[in-house]
């Protein structure tokens, strides 16, 4: 490490104008990034770390402004330099990769002339030269037929290749300093690891700096060399990363970690929820920002402003370290699952769909088959975690058992009930005992009704209860899910994403519902609000006696809300047991490089060297014979070719009273 930092950023304050007001998203910010290393931003939405980003960047939104303070980069000091300097470096020393790849690409562009355009508008390449420096930079980055998919269009990538054109984006020109904002928040955790390696290996190449801005903590541990901690724009923590997970001083940041499911997975103790809600900004802030969430606040921190102090832990905290944060337990209300009856049962479910192609007759070229043959039951009161990569399928089993689409083949059976068999009325009221809870929430509700009106909805279509009767029970979810009565009267747009998801459980609870169908319901949320949802789910399950089907690629959290887990393959279901035995002793080699993938703060379950899945996702078209995991697996023989494996007891017998189940040719030993 060089004794001058490569960017340093000091005493940053910046304003963004309001109609009435302002906001400053940044108070103060002190931050040093050195060449060849990674500086690791962490916190939750609002706290400040993306505008820093975007503040380096010369790429403040609107007419927002840096009031005071300097960013000095390489020696220069961007905040006095004119904006056309700031652009050359922004086009050719400075790179960044966007959270959304998708709206941050050009959709009338190729990808190839997208990466190349900083080199012809920079460094005045030939349109040849450019193109071919594009395919070089996408080789670079693992981008499968780089010679090919340079010519192609953002809409015809996967998530994790435009991820990768990001990218090559950001490091066609070698840039002195590369900036991640949420690289890899959408993204399966194989993709992810991918993604994170890749970074690693670019910055080693090319002696770039990093700046890894994101709100999963995990993410940076192992990855990042400084981690730094963000509330109210104003950094209240720094230090070596080792330093920083071993002995967070910041209440602030101590109650981040409590938060993270994976520090109550073998508990099952209630995760730790910061009380309150983060500033709005608008208003000088008197005393130290966190000092209204915080448990331990004393006068002093409502009335003075911690500095932050230190060599090389950094805190700004009147009381740091301190006692453990308490951690409420559960109502010890457990039931025996084996005692409770089958509430719903899938039996061979499969679903294709027809494939099409062609600008103005669209012909059928194929049938994807997203789901094929698989079975499984959840019993009254329990959660089954359902988990794969994008395109496994999970999202359309899951819509498939709700009753949104219908299965090819297979049975889908509610409380004795076949939903094939049902027509007419009959199946409009199935509806009653499924649920579905939606990723994104927003998009899920009609912006133009009130929360009452949505959270009555599903009555009213049902006809279950007079207009009175559904009012009472409309404010008796919102009293359940810990929201203010106030909020019946407002609109989904004036509701953060978390108690908008909140809005989407009461929805879903409104019909005294048997199974909810959860697809990725806490993907998108910080490690706060994230445990307050799952805490209120868990809750309600319990008073509710709820069955959940929890989809999700988050493995910390459906081993967290799960009694047992399904893995899905290319449509298939490849392992099946409970939730610790499927975390911890993993069969199916699919499943081992799933769990080895997900990044973790405390050391790993599985003492091992990590298995890591390769290569490309199969087409669903035409999907391998014989064991659709083969192309990928490194154990793969002559039999997994021919012989499509059956899902097989191997395993200790679960909460449910069903074994451990794996259909591969060549199951893993059980680890100790």
């Amino acid at each position: 490490m060089t004794t001058q930092p490569l960017l340093s950023i000091q005493d940053l304050h910046v304003t963004i104008p309001r109609r009435k007001g302002q906001v400053t998203p940044l108070n103060g910010v002190n931050l040093d990034v050195y060449a060849g290393q990674t500086l690791g931003i962490v916190g939750e939405s609002g706290s400040g770390k993306t505008m820093t980003a975007l503040a380096v960047m010369g790429l403040l939104p609107g007419n927002g402004y840096v009031a005071s303070g300097d960013i000095l980069f390489d020696g220069i000091n961007l905040t006095q330099e004119k904006p056309e300097t700031v652009r050359k470096l922004r086009g050719t020393q400075m790179g960044m990769i966007f959270q959304d790849p998708m709206t941050s690409l050009n959709p009338t562009m190729s990808i190839g002339k997208q990466i190349g355009e900083s080199l012809r508008v920079h460094k005045k390449y030939s349109r040849k030269d450019a193109r071919d420096a594009a395919i070089e930079i996408m080789r670079r980055v693992g981008m499968p037929r780089a010679e090919k998919i340079v010519d192609d269009y953002p809409h015809q990538l996967s998530g994790g290749m435009r991820q990768r054109a990001m990218i090559a984006m950001a490091l066609v020109c070698h840039p002195k300093l590369l900036i991640a904002d949420e690289p890899t928040t959408a993204l399966d955790v194989t993709t992810q690891m991918q993604i994170l390696d890749l970074l690693d290996e670019l910055k080693e190449e090319f002696g770039s700096a990093v700046i890894l801005v994101t709100h999963d903590l995990a993410v940076v541990s192992g990855r990042a060399d400084t981690v730094a901690v963000m509330y109210a724009g104003q950094v209240m923590e720094q230090a070596p990363s080792e330093e920083f997970f071993a002995s967070p001083d910041h209440q602030y940041t101590r109650a981040l970690l409590a938060a993270l499911p994976e520090r109550a997975t073998h508990s099952k103790e209630r995760l730790y929820s910061i009380p309150g809600i983060p500033p709005a900004l608008t208003e000088p802030i008197k005393g130290c920002p966190f000092a209204p969430r915080c448990t331990f606040a004393t006068e002093q921190c409502h009335r003075e402003t911690p500095s932050l102090l230190g060599e090389t832990h950094k805190v700004a905290c009147f009381h740091p370290g301190g006692e453990k944060l308490k951690v409420e337990t559960f109502a010890d209300t457990q039931i025996a699952l084996t005692e409770q009856p089958i509430i719903l049962q899938v039996e061979g479910v499969c679903k294709d769909f027809e494939a099409r192609a062609g600008s103005l007759i669209r012909k059928k070229i194929g049938t994807v088959s997203a789901v094929k043959d698989v079975s499984f039951n959840v019993r009254r009161g329990e959660t089954f975690g359902l988990v794969g990569e994008s395109g496994c399928g999970k999202s359309t089993l899951g819509r498939v058992i709700a009753g949104l689409d219908e299965a090819t083949n297979g049975k889908i059976i509610i409380n004795g009930k076949d939903l094939s068999s049902l027509t007419g009325s009959d199946r409009i009221k199935f509806h009653r005992t499924v649920q579905m809870m939606f990723q994104d929430s927003a998009a899920a509700m009609d912006p133009r009704m009130r929360v009452d009106e949505i959270i009555s909805e599903p009555m009213a279509i049902q006809k279950t209860a007079k207009r009175k009767e559904r009012m009472e029970r409309t404010e008796e979810l919102v009293e359940k899910i810990g929201l203010p009565e106030n909020s019946l009267e407002r609109y989904p747009h004036e509701f953060s994403g978390g108690q908008l998801q909140r809005i989407g459980l009461a929805r879903s609870l409104a019909l005294n519902p048997d199974v909810i169908v959860c697809d990725e319901p806490v993907s998108a949320l910080d490690v706060s609000v994230q445990a307050q949802v799952l805490n209120q789910m868990r809750e309600l399950q319990t008073q509710y006696g709820l069955s959940y089907l929890f989809i999700s690629h988050d493995l910390a959290v459906v081993r967290y809300m799960s009694d047992r887990i399904g893995v899905m393959y290319l449509g298939t279901l490849v392992e099946l047991g409970d939730a610790d035995d499927i975390t911890e002793n993993p069969l199916h080699p699919y499943t081992r490089g799933l769990i080895d993938a997900v990044p973790r703060i405390d050391e790993p379950v599985l003492n091992r060297e990590k298995f890591k899945i390769t290569g490309e996702l199969p087409s669903a078209i035409d999907p391998p014979s014989g064991c659709r995991f083969r192309t990928r697996c490194p154990f793969a023989q002559e039999i997994c070719a021919t012989e499509v494996p059956n899902l097989e007891e191997k395993g200790t017998v679960g909460r449910n009273g069903q074994a451990h189940q794996v259909a591969c040719h060549f199951p893993l030993l059980p680890q100790n």
